[in-house]
């Protein structure tokens, strides 16, 4: 999985992306609890709890009669665990997994289904329904596979009983447990209702909660925020994320690119990741072989390499744009999947129908 902003459910699928996440000190390692054992006597969730509650201005017996209901899963803190060391990335796999005629057909029903809110998020936000669409069939395949793990269980495992033997993430899920209580609170919600993510994620578009909080919407107008049920929230929402990232209407998200053949050029371009930092008359003197959409591309360009297992890489030059859709999970495999489905997606649908000429006067 990789650790951005939103921690979505495609990301946990390919967990070797965060290799890219950037390191912490480890904690020492401490006798886990046993499975499924309540967090109402614990000290510290109760210290957690006064503390969430002193700073989200909650009422401190609510906040710690819900950590009281949670359960330290051990089923959690196993999944949350990188893959084994030398595990490899291999786009092909992924592709064929992500990106296919089922997932694509259940894209367009959604798509014809919730034209008007897409539609309006478009317009709005310059955001093409195609890549919203293909967000949500990515995430949890329109629903389908949303996660079942109640989201207070994963929280409260994650703040309090981490894993040793990784990278410690304890406090950034304190931060998302503190984020979902105070959702809650405001939607009233009970805390043990909310289902998702063994790592917390809600929705079809698998939202963190504090992504919930600080980027969701409710596209329909009803006085609240749905993502597990109401389309409307759901394509707002995804919609409004990608917007305040820097999603530019128009632009395209990558472009064709060979590699430089000369290992310390192509070196010098993949330094910066993904991160659009050359324009596409720096990486032609670096030796990459642009196509004639990339050469006339006004803004920066990456060179985005997806390793293929045993086979040559395959690479693209992204813009600004692919940037932004690595946001939602920072792996340009996801990303890359995104946008083929997208574009699947979008050849299904039929062309809108030409207005039919009306007949000369006589």
């Amino acid at each position: 999985m990789s650790w951005s902003p939103l921690l979505p459910a495609a990301a946990l699928l390919f967990t070797w992306a965060a290799q890219a996440a950037p390191h912490r000190t480890q904690r020492a390692a401490s006798p886990p609890p046993a499975a499924a054992v309540s967090y109402a006597g614990r000290e510290d969730a109760q210290a957690l709890g006064r503390a969430i509650a002193a700073a989200q201005g909650l009422d401190p017996d609510w906040v710690l009669r819900a950590l009281a209901q949670a359960r330290f899963q051990a089923s959690i803190t196993r999944l949350v665990m990188p893959p084994p060391a030398g595990t490899a990335k291999n786009w092909s796999a992924y592709r064929a997994r992500m990106v296919d005629a089922a997932r694509a057909t259940e894209g367009l029903r959604f798509w014809q289904a919730n034209e008007r809110w897409l539609s309006q998020a478009e317009a709005r936000w310059g955001v093409p329904p195609e890549m919203v669409v293909a967000i949500v069939g990515i995430e949890t395949y329109y629903g389908r596979i949303r996660g079942n793990f109640r989201v207070l269980d994963a929280l409260a495992t994650l703040s309090l009983d981490f894993p040793s033997g990784r990278s410690d993430r304890s406090g950034f899920y304190r931060d998302e447990l503190a984020a979902f209580l105070t959702w809650c609170h405001a939607e009233q919600r009970d805390p043990t209702s909310v289902k998702g993510s063994y790592a917390g994620a809600i929705g079809l578009p698998q939202f963190m909660p504090s992504s919930i909080r600080r980027y969701a919407i409710d596209g329909d107008g009803d006085g609240h925020i749905d993502l597990e049920h109401n389309p409307a929230d759901v394509v707002s929402s995804v919609a409004r994320y990608f917007a305040e990232f820097g999603w530019e209407k128009g632009l395209p998200t990558h472009y064709g690119v060979q590699a430089p053949t000369d290992t310390s050029a192509r070196a010098t371009l993949l330094a910066p990741d993904i991160q659009p930092s050359f324009s596409a008359q720096r990486m032609t003197e670096l030796g990459a072989v642009l196509d004639e959409a990339a050469r006339a591309h006004a803004g920066p360009l990456a060179l985005v390499e997806l390793q293929n297992g045993d086979a040559a890489p395959s690479y693209v030059a992204g813009t600004r744009n692919f940037w932004v859709v690595t946001r939602y999970n920072w792996s340009s495999y996801y990303a890359m999947a995104v946008i083929d489905l997208a574009r699947e997606i979008k050849r299904l649908r039929p062309p809108p129908p030409q207005p039919v000429a009306s007949a000369p006067l006589q």
